[in-house]
């Protein structure tokens, strides 16, 4: 019996917990005003208590605390919740002091922050892994003895006094720009995304997908594909890209006679660059917008064409395994009608709506334009339960009841939500902190040699290593790390050179792109396990295939670093900014079409160097104007060139197609 109202007590405090959390992240844009420290160390103290009090100590165990958990909190980690918010808020209490005494911290500052920086270790091993945790760890431990190392690497290293300054004491490490940004903007966005899940978006999104591509070959893939997108729009996590669509899409593809790995890779594949889309883009967008003083929107535009390039090419992709596999579209008697699905589900579309008016209409900042989308999706999901009670003549406080109850775990599933993503940012803070405290022109110079002052061996060093790191660290904390170590090495590097400079949005974005690549890279995956579950495949072969479908992902941050344009860099025409998009889609279409071996049939060996060929063309035209040294305004020109060399290899498979036919 005790045990029991324990369990309910432990249910209710976190519940209460989260919902307070994220009704104090709801009430600052309108509500209530505060300065940005205190913003900061509030919203750090509320994921630290949550992640102690709902996640244990060892990842065997089965999580404790939640609402839905049968298990109940042991009291070490009430102490340890208890410990980490005083040691949060201690920073916020004597902010005052703390700021006049800059540098010279006294005794209770220093065990402060080295309490703060313990626990905020834990906590993210418990709620990331242990990645994150062994890299500041690590960085911390080359900080203190860096005047041991090798002359190449040797750093004159620091005193705990000012490690402790620049870490906790100051806004340049833990509650730094990424924290910021997690606690001005990016939780609000997940909310919305946390709060359209728990009402059943996802599934109208599924539905809305199906009856418009059902019918055309491999239409549950290509349903799979734009269903994805339109949540990924709102979710920011691969992950939770997965389980909201996959649930339903996969099964779908199965059915339709995709085999269990193509289904599950085509759902990871798609999930995982649901990050990429505007206007949201998961968290870094808006960090990226951060580091370089620049309205949001001006990142959404740069991000617009590659994203898109991306999502109709793996559109395509699914097109070209149902040719593989013979495959035609689902029988008309499992397409739900477009508009009956729109009619039941037309609402979830408006707050959408609002959020894209407010943002690129109203110009509103991010974090006030998804405070208005919340309170239209609130209002809208109440006249819906009102509307429901009233056609079926049941009780209205019944339909109230239900409203509370969907709006209020809605809000607890978007505090959970936030959990890695708060705590990625906070850690990372560490890291960035000790990179600025001295390392990164050390950095600059090692990355600089190892490249040779090469720009594209310093990409390929980037890419790969933004790879390794994301298989242990969230997008978000890949893209930090990565940034605030390669790309002042991309800018400088390029800037020297004599051909090319390369714009720090697509530095910035380059690194993004390999931080969400790593969510489906062998052999951690963790988007691939999970879509592998789902589908009952082996998770290292759907984490190969769904690798092998980013490549297509993968080439493009390449190409935008060498052709600034698909960035809208200096871009300011709506033709010109069409056509840079329509030749680069054929672009991606061409370089899938040599990576998966197929066009309109199965290619032959030597036609695969004609659609490499030609992607190049349509992505990088200015590659011929260089190779011949024409005039650079020819440039344009040159994708009749591209399109020519495409369509050689169009008419090649057509004719050979034909004669066999007539064999």
């Amino acid at each position: 019996m005790f045990l029991t109202d324990k369990r309910k007590a432990d249910r209710f405090i976190v519940a209460g917990i989260a919902l307070a959390w994220a009704l104090f992240q709801l009430a600052l844009p309108r509500l209530i005003i505060l300065d940005s420290t205190t913003v900061r160390t509030v919203h750090l103290a509320f994921a630290m208590t949550l992640v102690f009090l709902t996640i244990p100590v060892l990842k065997g165990h089965k999580k404790k605390g939640t609402v839905d958990s049968p298990r109940s909190i042991p009291l070490t980690d009430y102490i340890l919740a208890g410990t980490a918010c005083l040691c949060v808020l201690y920073f916020v209490l004597d902010w005052t002091g703390i700021s006049m005494r800059a540098g010279l911290p006294i005794p209770r500052d220093i065990v402060a922050s080295v309490i703060l920086i313990v626990l905020l270790l834990e906590a993210s091993r418990r709620a990331i892994g242990p990645a994150i945790t062994v890299m500041a760890i690590l960085f911390t431990l080359y900080a203190f003895l860096g005047s041991y190392m090798p002359m190449t690497f040797a750093f004159r290293g620091i005193s705990l006094r000012r490690y402790v300054s620049q870490m906790a004491l100051s806004a340049q490490g833990i509650f730094g720009i990424p924290l910021h940004v997690s606690a001005n903007t990016v939780f609000l966005f997940v909310l919305l995304g946390s709060m359209l899940e728990k009402v059943g978006a996802g599934h109208f999104f599924n539905d809305l997908s199906l009856s418009l591509f059902g019918r055309f070959k491999g239409g549950a893939g290509k349903a799979a594909v734009v269903s994805s997108g339109l949540t990924g729009l709102v979710s920011g996590s691969s992950i939770a890209n997965v389980v909201t669509t996959g649930t339903f899409t996969i099964p779908l593809m199965k059915k339709a006679g995709y085999p269990p790995k193509i289904a599950a890779a085509t759902e990871v594949a798609a999930s995982t660059n649901g990050q990429l889309m505007p206007p949201i883009m998961g968290a870094a967008a808006f960090i990226i917008a951060e580091y370089l003083g620049i309205d949001y929107l001006e990142v959404v535009k740069a991000a617009a064409i590659p994203a898109f390039v991306s999502y109709f090419a793996l559109f395509y992709i699914a097109h070209l395994e149902a040719s593989k596999l013979g495959m035609k579209g689902l029988p008309r008697a499992e397409i739900p009608g477009f508009l009956a699905v729109l009619k039941s589900g037309f609402y979830y579309l408006i707050p959408l709506v609002i959020l894209l008016h407010a943002l690129v209409i109203k110009r509103y900042t991010p974090n006030l334009a998804a405070f208005y989308a919340i309170l239209v999706l609130v209002a809208v999901v109440f006249i819906r339960e009102i509307v429901k009670a009233v056609i079926s003549r049941s009780d209205i406080i019944k339909a109230v009841t239900a409203f509370f109850t969907i709006i209020g775990e809605g809000l607890i599933a978007g505090s959970k939500n936030m959990l890695s993503v708060a705590l990625a940012t906070a850690t990372a803070g560490i890291i960035v902190g000790i990179v600025f405290m001295g390392l990164s022109g050390m950095v600059v110079d090692i990355v600089a040699d190892l490249s040779l002052g090469y720009i594209f061996p310093l990409l390929m060093i980037t890419a790969i290593a933004s790879l390794i790191l994301g298989m242990g660290l969230p997008t978000t904390a890949t893209y930090i790390v990565m940034a605030s170590i390669t790309v002042p090495v991309i800018v400088e590097l390029s800037s020297t050179g004599e051909t090319m400079v390369v714009p720090l949005i697509a530095a910035h974005l380059f690194c993004f792109y390999f931080g969400i690549l790593a969510d489906d890279t062998p052999p951690v995956g963790l988007a691939a396990y999970t879509a592998a579950a789902i589908a009952k495949s082996d998770p290292i072969k759907t984490g190969v295939q769904g690798f092998i479908y980013d490549l297509r992902t993968a080439v493009i941050p390449f190409m935008f670093v060498f052709n600034a344009e698909l960035v809208l860099h200096g871009i300011n025409s709506w033709p010109q900014a069409l056509l840079i998009f329509a030749m680069a889609t054929l672009g991606a279409f061409a370089f899938t079409n040599a990576v998966q071996g197929w066009f309109i049939t199965k290619n032959r060996w030597y036609e695969i160097p004609l659609f490499l060929i030609a992607s190049l063309i349509l992505f990088c035209p200015a590659v011929l104007t260089k190779i011949f040294h024409l005039d650079d305004s020819l440039r344009y020109y040159v994708y009749f060139v591209g399109m020519a060399v495409y369509g050689l290899s169009y008419f090649l498979q057509k004719s050979r197609l034909a004669a066999d036919a007539d064999v």
